[in-house]
């Protein structure tokens, strides 16, 4: 057993809403000092970073906490804490972006903000896109488009693609 693990004394729910849970745990220190940690619980989500004809597929859309548009690789949470995650990623590129993918590849998993939040998000990879049709969830407002593979860490490094899972997408796509 690790000297870095905390375990758990206790927990309180304090909110629980459609998308997050927010727990005050109280957790103990290796040293065996108690102390206070506030928890977002969150169902994990998937991004993609699909390619066609050496471009990237990115969505714009604004996001309410930041107040501003970003670029996203096309993404959402899982719809049930078990649901398939390659189903799940193949249903958001579908449902954001209109196009169905023939070639799929695993890049593994980032914490979204492992500090407050259990939030992981699964990567992949597609490619050999067919185009049938967007269909976004009714709350979902974004435009579709495809940034030239050539440009896209400029992109990144300016700032103009500054969401966290889709510069790590992008970076574990075509980078690593």
């Amino acid at each position: 057993m690790s000297n870095l693990i905390e375990k758990t004394a206790a927990s309180v729910e304090i909110y629980r809403g459609k998308i997050i849970t927010v727990k005050r745990d109280e957790a103990v220190l290796p040293s065996g000092k108690q102390v206070g940690r506030e928890v977002v619980e969150h169902v994990d989500g998937v991004a993609v970073a699909a390619e066609i004809d050496n471009k990237i597929l990115m969505v714009k859309q604004f996001r309410y906490p930041t107040k501003e548009i970003l670029y996203e690789l096309p993404a959402g949470k899982l719809d049930t804490k078990n649901e398939d995650i390659l189903l799940a990623a193949k249903r958001e590129l579908e449902e954001e972006t209109g196009y169905r993918a023939k070639y799929w590849e695993y890049l593994g998993y980032i914490w979204s903000s492992p500090g407050f939040c259990n939030e992981r998000i699964h990567l992949y990879k597609a490619a050999k896109l067919t185009y049938t049709g967007q269909h976004p969830d009714e709350d979902e407002f974004l435009d579709v488009e495809q940034i030239e593979k050539d440009s896209i860490f400029d992109l990144i490094k300016q700032n103009i693609i500054s969401d966290a899972k889709s510069v790590a997408g992008i970076l574990k796509a075509y980078k690593l």
